[in-house]
C-alpha cells in the first residue's frame, strides 16, 4: 500500500503536480439576473430586443455568447461569424435565413448551427416572440461581422 501511495505521488509530480486554485482557474457561477439586461443596438437589430447574462470565458478562452429574446417581428441585421454560431432556441418561435436561402422555422430545443462566414440572420416570428442562447468564438478578438438590415420584405419571404 504505502509503494502504491508513493508511486502516485511520484506519477502526479512528475506530471507537474497537482492544479492549485488561483483567481484565474477557479470555478465561478454568474447568478441570473446579476447583470442588466441590454437593448439589442439599433444598428444591428430591428424591433425590440433584450440581451440578458452576457458571458465569456476567460484567459485564452474564445468562447463568448448571451440569451438574447427578440419581440415579435424583431431580428437581427445580417451577419457573419469568423467561427461560426450556435443558436440554443429555449422559447417561443422564431426564424434563420442563410443568404439565398429559404426562411426555415425554429423552436424550443431546436439547435441552430451557422458555419463560419456565412451571411445568415435570425429572430422571432411575425407573431411570437423567441429567446435563444447564442454562442460563437471569437478569431483575433472578433466575434461577428455586422451588414447591412434585413427589410421588411426579406423577413417576410
Amino acid at each position: 500500500m504505502k509503494k502504491t501511495i508513493m508511486a502516485l505521488a511520484a506519477s502526479t509530480l512528475a506530471a507537474g503536480g497537482p492544479v492549485v486554485a488561483d483567481e484565474t482557474n477557479r470555478v465561478t457561477v454568474q447568478r441570473a439576473g446579476s447583470l442588466p439586461a441590454q437593448a439589442g443596438p439599433d444598428a444591428y437589430f430591428t424591433g425590440s430586443v433584450r440581451i440578458d447574462q452576457p458571458f465569456k470565458g476567460a484567459g485564452d478562452a474564445r468562447v463568448s455568447g448571451a440569451t438574447v429574446t427578440f419581440q415579435p417581428g424583431a431580428r437581427t441585421a445580417w451577419h457573419t461569424h469568423p467561427l461560426g454560431q450556435t443558436l440554443l432556441i429555449v422559447s417561443g418561435a422564431g426564424r434563420v435565413q442563410q443568404d439565398g436561402q429559404p426562411i426555415q422555422e425554429i423552436k424550443p430545443g431546436d439547435v441552430v448551427w451557422i458555419p463560419a462566414g456565412v451571411k445568415h440572420w435570425h429572430g422571432a416570428a411575425p407573431d411570437s416572440a423567441m429567446s435563444h442562447v447564442a454562442i460563437a468564438e471569437a478569431l483575433d478578438g472578433k466575434v461577428v461581422d455586422w451588414m447591412e438590415k434585413v427589410t421588411d420584405a426579406q423577413y417576410r419571404d
